[in-house]
């Protein structure tokens, strides 16, 4: 009877010693590979231009790899690439080409826009050419019946430092944020709409995309033209339209793992409806 109940301890110690040993391996195996029992996250900061278009291809990446999440927030162009730079973000947006003395930085242009002039949709002037805006923008011209229009002083509303909208107009109308004379000093292009929408006597620049979509959609603004070429989409992605620019995502280093997969998502023609969808210009593939 002993000899009995000693077999069958030690068979209970054996089974026992390999359930332990196989539990060890197990740990050891998810240890190594972490991503096979978590849920890894890409973070993006910037541009507020770019970002409603990265959740949008956030969302369809995560459709297609479950266990990534993208988390977008913005911040404005300059955000994007200082966090990219810092390391506080894993890819910053930028609605800019890179500058000189970011240079080390890597950028991926994943779609082309434009930006436009907009004014009060019951404002009756139909064009500004540039010197005109220049001087409305600081302050030389003051109210709109200098221009032909009703007798009411200009709204000028600017944007905010740090936003690429802003740097790509004072670069396009040769001029400093100091020599514009704002009444209003605003964020993302929305707001930019918003305002614009809500004065009779406002005149902003926010993306051609997002102000088309918008004009298209009842909202009470109009696009002015400039050069004499019309603010429109099809105007970027033909290269007629003078102030454009491309939508970057910016990297510290060369990508790897789930942000190069990304990236190249970005990139590609899988995700060009969504580009097309808020009014932007896919890049040829």
């Amino acid at each position: 009877m002993k000899k009995a109940i000693s077999v069958a301890v030690l068979s209970l110690l054996i089974l026992a010693l390999g359930y332990f040993a196989n539990r060890s391996n197990l740990s050891g195996s998810e240890a190594a590979n972490p991503a096979a029992s978590s849920t890894e996250k890409l973070v993006l900061t910037g541009s507020s231009t770019v970002a409603p278009l990265a959740a949008e291809i956030g969302k369809r990446f995560e459709s297609r790899h479950p266990k990534v999440r993208i988390d977008v927030q913005t911040g404005g162009s300059s955000r994007g690439v200082n966090d990219a730079r810092s390391g506080l973000a894993d890819i910053g947006m930028a609605s800019r080409a890179l500058k000189p003395d970011e240079a080390e930085l890597r950028g991926f242009t994943i779609a082309l826009d434009g930006i436009s002039i907009i004014l009060n949709a019951a404002n009756p002037l139909t064009t500004l050419d540039k010197q005109q805006i220049i001087d409305i923008f600081t302050g030389n011209i003051t109210n709109w019946n200098e221009l032909g229009g009703h007798d009411a002083p200009i709204t000028v509303v600017n944007k905010a430092e740090g936003r690429s909208t802003l740097e790509l107009f004072l670069h396009y109308f040769d001029l400093k944020n100091t020599d514009i004379k704002a009444q209003v000093v605003i964020g993302d292009n929305q707001q930019g709409i918003k305002t614009v929408a809500g004065n009779p006597d406002a005149i902003g620049y926010v993306s051609v995309g997002a102000a088309e979509y918008e004009a298209g959609h009842a909202v009470a603004i109009k696009l002015l033209p400039l050069d004499g070429i019309e603010a429109s989409v099809e105007n970027v992605r033909n290269s007629r339209f003078p102030l454009s620019r491309p939508l970057n995502l910016v990297t510290k280093t060369e990508p790897g793992g789930v942000a190069k997969a990304f990236i190249d998502f970005a990139g590609s023609a899988e995700v060009n409806d969504l580009i097309e969808a808020q009014y932007f210009v896919p890049v040829a593939h």
